[in-house]
């Protein structure tokens, strides 16, 4: 219930921004709006208070705002002057851009009012280098310290994302130069050759396949699964894991090389618990991997160094007129970052493996609503970023598209035909249609496909 509430607030909120950017500019325009709709299909609720009526309807995917226009209806002579269509075409553009500004400047404000309470960070320490990874190639050792990459300094793990996104965009480029202090103190250079995925990195990168990660995990069983392998086994939190079959394991990472390379296989595993040595048989269970592949799994998750995990925090407090700046740059980043996603999608550069739906967007809105307020509005100024930069897409049916007819009008001294419209619209239809499906059928993949 509440991944459902969650999900109808954020988009209420976030389709109410981009809907009242219209009405505000088109009434500062002095064009009448006739209705004001959140909501697509039969209306729920009406309330005329004036000229325009509110209007909520029960499709929660989006809304409207319509505007008195002569290609829609007969107009009265005395009402001409306030009909869309018969403003300028510089009015039109202002009009129509409003809705995607207006997220924009939603997400800025949400942003600020989070960057404004202090910025929790985590030191661009290394914690864990997963083996087999381009990290390990590069050498990277736990404890290693970042202090720049491709010459950029950071100062923290999200500088360290912000570079790396940024760097594996670039297809064909060097290997990235990682200047790091050792634990020892010393001052050294690894090479990291990024695997240029595109997006696509971005999930790679937080599962920690490229390499580095802040945490470290102890080789003691912090959580089970209810009906997992380990817990039917008899393994409880607390136990701390020793050896399999007799071969000593001293992290936690070699110990899940091992279980995922045994599905189905009895292991014997030693365990310390309460300071008594135990042996323990356990059967990992056998599921399929991305590659189609089986791999084991026993159902149970690491504890973390919580004193390690302690020492990377530090808290960045701003000033107000800071908190603003840092807000506006970090809006503009990520809208210019979903940009340059799009268009490596558009040419192939990038998967499409990334787009997502209703249904993804539903489950982070209840997982982030569960994690308190912070959480949850962090993830709108995302979502809000995300639907101002979609509507400014040259699509037709988009806002971006209308942009681009009158961009078109600006140049030829006249509006396009109608027939090139048209066309443009079922062109528009389809490809946000075939954009749609492929959301949906990704959505479907990440949360029932396994």
């Amino acid at each position: 219930m509440i991944t459902l509430l969650a999900f109808l607030l954020a988009l209420g909120v976030l389709v109410s921004f981009h809907e009242f950017g219209h009405f505000i500019v088109a009434r500062m325009c002095k064009v009448k709006v006739l209705r004001f709709s959140i909501g697509f299909g039969r209306p729920l609720l009406r309330w005329q208070p004036g000229e325009t009526e509110w209007v909520l309807c029960p499709i929660p995917l989006g809304g409207y705002v319509r505007m008195l226009d002569e290609r829609e209806g007969a107009v009265a002579s005395s009402e001409r002057h306030r009909s869309f269509n018969a403003q300028p075409v510089l009015k039109r553009m202002a009009i129509v851009a409003a809705g995607p500004v207006a997220n924009l400047l939603l997400a800025a404000v949400l942003y600020w009012i989070l960057i404004g309470q202090g910025v929790s960070l985590l030191r661009p320490w290394v914690g864990t280098v997963v083996p087999h990874t381009v990290a390990a190639e590069a050498g990277f050792l736990p404890g290693d310290r970042l202090t720049a990459l491709g010459r950029r300094p950071v100062a923290s793990w999200r500088d360290v994302q912000r570079v790396l996104l940024e760097e594996v965009t670039v297809p064909g480029a060097p290997a990235l130069e990682a200047e790091v202090t050792t634990a020892a103190g010393a001052h050294v250079v690894r090479r990291l050759d990024l695997p240029r995925f595109g997006a696509r990195f971005a999930r790679e990168f937080a599962r920690g396949d490229v390499g580095l990660l802040p945490a470290r995990f102890q080789p003691v069983l912090g959580e089970l699964t209810v009906d997992g392998a380990a817990a039917r086994a008899g393994l409880k939190v607390g136990d701390r894991l020793q050896s399999i079959d007799g071969v000593v394991m001293n992290d936690w990472l070699s110990w899940v090389d091992t279980i995922r390379n045994s599905p189905g296989k009895s292991l014997q595993i030693g365990v310390l618990r309460n300071g008594k040595a135990l042996s323990v048989a356990v059967r990992p269970d056998s599921d399929p991997g991305e590659d189609g592949l089986f791999v084991g799994r026993i159902g149970a998750a690491p504890a973390f160094d919580t004193a390690w995990y302690d020492a990377l925090r530090f808290t960045v407090h701003y000033s107000l007129l800071q908190a603003g700046v840092e807000a506006v740059g970090k809006t503009l980043d990520t809208a210019w970052m979903s940009v340059r996603f799009i268009g490596r999608m558009a040419v192939g550069q990038a998967s499409m493996d990334n787009l997502s739906g209703p249904l993804t967007i539903a489950s982070v809105a209840g997982q982030s609503a569960r994690e308190g307020l912070a959480a949850y509005l962090d993830f709108m100024a995302l979502i809000s970023i995300s639907i101002g930069v979609l509507n400014l897409l040259p699509i037709p049916v988009l806002d971006g598209g209308h942009l681009m007819y009158y961009t078109a009008e600006l140049i030829k001294g006249r509006p396009l035909s109608e027939r090139a419209q048209q066309i443009g619209q079922r062109i528009g239809f389809a490809l946000l249609a075939t954009l749609m499906a492929f959301a949906l059928l990704n959505d479907i993949s990440r949360l029932w496909g396994g």
